[in-house]
């Protein structure tokens, strides 16, 4: 990681110049607005630009699309253009949720594929996953991202958990810890403001904090064991922002969800833990939060309870949620708290390099990054079980085998797909696959009952994102195992979801698709190489 420091080749970003705009300088109304962040894409971008240019914002998170870099770059410099109109002139800080897995996919806005972080854990290499962080990184800086929303500190230690899944780093506390800290250590290296959530942690919940109002009911010295580990460490790692979660935790407050609750945000985060940086809310349009306060009103209660970044969310009208807000602030005499929260936003621009055009921006150096995925992702495919001892698959002497691959994968998904037939065809192997749709239809059923027609080998992907199982899949998949006694089955996100799948006697996990996970199982089913990953979750049962 040292030696891809010192590659780094820099110019100057070219940003407003607000080397003149002291913190003194604002007005409570501009103190708020620094507080404030809409979401946009490039689409809706034109919408935001009267906020930005009062100066009634002070950062925005890019939303996911099917963007080119280009065109992501292009985004960022337009909006960074409108500050030059504000009164005074404060570049914005542009974020991002960066985080792998089901938050992410390898067609949206231009940026290389990032392993989920369960696919991370696996590996159990920290410098790796350090250095992956390092040159993602450098990529977001290279399009004016100063913001990451990553790492994810939750402890899945729900199996059911509908939402987080391989987003986590797994269902132990230190693997979380270990993991997390490397990813904080690579960004900031890169020099990304690294923001790990959803604090106090969102691992044992059974509802999706998005449509509904998670409550985990574990007790203090569970979560102290369990939860708030990872956090404290990362803390005391100094990291510089934690993201609240919109969650019930009765043996903390039982009256507040945390991004509303004085006691986890002061007392707990602020006293207990002695965290000095940045509270950013969760989105403030889920159901979670809605469920207590309208978005404006939330904005005030996430800003009376000790937040110092409120993200508003998707669809709002930012010049009229300001202006409700500011009234409520006055009403509530909460500018004190404002004033404290504008600060630490105000200074970590400075810090930067924002307000006086001093950031750099790195070459690029997109080689480096592909050889460490490549690395990683064969360090962490792992095989669950091999009750038969079917691997390495060894064909019939004197016989030209034939492979049928059966994938259950989005289509976005499907030029990664292609890699995995290269060790067969360099065996001189007869191989055959079928994308089938992650909802298959009856024709999918067809297609891939003629694939497997004839075949020696049967190998069969499932992709789950997290908990809830999509029984059309789940059939078809058992049917093909059940038919075929020669199969490899390969569990391709959520590890959750091998549990469905007792009766195939090969499993392989990937904890995410790529090209070169899917390279490495294929040459573990051939023999070429040795499976080194670990299962990174508790699955009772499932490795028999």
């Amino acid at each position: 990681m040292k030696k891809l420091l010192l590659a780094v080749v820099c110019f100057m970003c070219a940003l407003p110049l607000a080397a003149q705009t002291r913190f003194e300088d604002l007005s409570p109304e501009e103190q708020l607005g620094q507080t404030l962040v809409v979401f946009v894409d490039v689409d809706s971008a034109e919408l935001v630009r009267p906020a930005i240019e009062q100066g009634k914002i002070g950062g925005v998170l890019i939303q996911w699309g099917n963007y080119s870099l280009a065109e992501t770059k292009k985004l960022v410099d337009k909006l960074q253009t409108w500050t030059a109109n504000s009164p005074h002139k404060i570049p914005l800080f542009i974020s991002i949720d960066y985080e792998g897995g089901t938050v992410y996919t390898p067609i949206t806005l231009g940026f290389d594929y990032l392993p989920t972080n369960m696919m991370l854990s696996a590996a159990r290499d920290e410098e790796g996953a350090a250095t992956i962080a390092y040159l993602a990184g450098l990529e977001l800086r290279r399009a004016g991202v100063h913001i990451n929303f990553s790492p994810v500190l939750d402890v899945n230690s729900n199996p059911h958990n509908p939402i987080i899944g391989v987003r986590s780093f797994g269902s132990d506390p230190a693997s979380v810890t270990r993991m997390g800290g490397a990813l904080i250590n690579g960004f900031k290296a890169a020099d990304i403001v690294s923001v790990v959530k959803h604090f106090p942690g969102h691992g044992d919940t059974s509802a999706d904090s998005h449509y509904d109002v998670p409550v985990v009911r574990a007790s203090y010295s569970q979560l102290q064991k369990i939860h708030l580990a990872p956090f404290e460490a990362a803390v005391k790692q100094g990291v510089p922002g934690v993201m609240t979660g919109h969650i019930l935790y009765p043996a903390l407050d039982n009256k507040n969800v945390a991004t509303f609750s004085r006691p986890i945000l002061q007392d707990l985060l602020r006293g207990t833990m002695g965290f000095k940086g940045l509270i950013v809310t969760d989105s403030l349009d889920m159901k979670s939060a809605t469920s207590y306060c309208t978005i404006p009103g939330c904005a005030v209660r996430a800003l009376e309870s000790g937040a110092d970044m409120i993200l508003l969310g998707r669809y709002v009208k930012p010049v009229s949620v300001f202006s409700q807000v500011w009234r409520e602030v006055q009403a509530k005499h909460l500018e004190p708290a404002v004033e404290e929260a504008a600060r630490k936003v105000f200074d970590l621009k400075k810090q930067m390099g924002l307000l006086d055009n001093s950031r750099a921006v790195p070459a690029p150096i997109e080689e480096a990054y592909h050889m460490a995925l490549a690395k990683i992702s064969a360090e962490s495919v792992t095989l669950v079980r091999d009750r038969k001892k079917l691997l390495p698959f060894k064909p019939a002497a004197n016989k030209k085998p034939t492979v049928c691959a059966v994938f259950f994968a989005p289509a976005r998904f499907a030029d990664q797909l292609m890699s995995f037939s290269k060790p067969f065809l360099q065996k001189g192997w007869t191989i055959r696959s079928y994308n089938a749709a992650l909802t298959p239809r009856k024709k999918d059923s067809q297609r891939a009952a003629a694939c497997t027609k004839g075949a020696d080998l049967l190998i069969v992907t499932s992709l789950q994102w997290a908990d809830k199982t999509n029984i059309n899949q789940k059939n078809a998949i058992n049917g093909l195992i059940g038919e075929n006694p020669n199969t490899v089955f390969i569990s391709t996100m959520s590890p959750y979801d091998i549990k469905n799948y007792p009766e195939a006697d090969v499993v392989l996990a990937t904890y995410g698709l790529n090209k070169y996970v899917l390279q490495t199982a294929a040459d573990i089913i051939l023999g070429n190489q040795s499976a080194h990953g670990v299962l990174p979750v508790d699955l009772p049962d499932v490795q028999n």
